[in-house]
């Protein structure tokens, strides 16, 4: 195992996971955002340097953990040889194996290779696959002169909006989701659509990988062409800082899918797979 913290080998990184486009997207989103000040504290991981087979990106070890926070708590990985995935993976101190977390990535051996490892150590492990989207290049956007004077309002989200985001996600309803998007809020690019009272009726913002997520419109405010804007607006603000501007959606969520299509979006030929992984529960003493 190599913990890549050397600065010019990090921007190397960066420009050799291009090559591998599109199922390095994940970690080249946590590398850019470590190359740009690494907000969410995230580190890297490599079998060798600089003749990689795998990486992983992780939370910095020194950083603040809460075992229960599986949206923080998540690695995202690319390799050029499942093989030397699984190696990484089994070598001890790459991955904290007594919390619970998320491995993500865009490779179809990663789901099998990650479920091999996870079950000899006896954790329970739920995987989600999705169809794995990209922008091209955002020229222009659609009219949005009717969002820029008198409510309602295109602007952006912010950390006071976290409640509102944490009620509205299928994956949220607890505190660890709520500190999560509070801290993605503060951290990264968003897009939203306001009410006359300043309250946000359609958004989207970006995850920790760089990656689009949590595109939603409350449903009264519905087929007024709120998602198309913001998601737009969203994925044109990630290529102006240079990043890809990639998402994911679930295979039955043809709403999202219908807007994807409408916009121009390109379906990726590989897959976002999300492994939740927890550990079993410790059993109790013997006679207990």
């Amino acid at each position: 195992m190599l913990v890549l913290n050397c600065s010019t080998k990090l921007l190397i990184l960066e420009n050799m996971l291009r090559s591998y486009f599109p199922e390095s997207l994940k970690v080249y989103g946590a590398v850019m955002n470590i190359n740009r000040g690494n907000p969410f504290q995230k580190e890297v991981v490599l079998d060798a340097w600089p003749d990689f087979k795998a990486v992983i990106t992780r939370r910095q070890r020194e950083a603040d953990t809460d075992n229960l926070d599986h949206y923080t708590n998540a690695y995202a990985v690319f390799y050029k040889d499942a093989t030397a995935y699984r190696q990484l993976l089994e070598e001890h101190g790459v991955i904290n194996w007594d919390q619970v977390f998320q491995i993500q990535g865009l490779q179809s051996e990663l789901c099998d290779v990650s479920k091999a490892v996870a079950n000899s150590k006896q954790l329970d492990v739920k995987l989600t696959s999705f169809k794995a989207v990209h922008f091209p290049p955002v020229s222009s956007l659609p009219d949005t002169s009717f969002l820029l004077g008198p409510p309602p309002r295109l602007t952006s989200l912010s950390v006071s909006d976290a409640e509102l985001l944490d009620r509205t996600w299928s994956r949220g309803g607890n505190e660890q989701c709520l500190r999560y998007l509070a801290r993605l809020l503060s951290c990264f690019p968003s897009a939203c659509v306001r009410d006359d009272r300043g309250d946000p009726v359609s958004w989207a913002l970006t995850d920790q990988f760089a990656t689009m997520c949590h595109g939603y419109t409350l449903p009264d405010h519905r087929r007024r062409g709120y998602s198309r804007v913001v998601a737009l607006t969203l994925a044109r603000k990630l290529q102006s800082r240079g990043f890809p501007a990639q998402g994911n959606v679930l295979d039955d969520n043809l709403a999202s899918i219908n807007l994807l299509q409408s916009v121009g979006a390109c379906f990726l030929p590989c897959r976002f797979h999300r492994l939740l992984l927890t550990p079993a529960p410790s059993s109790p003493p013997a006679g207990l």
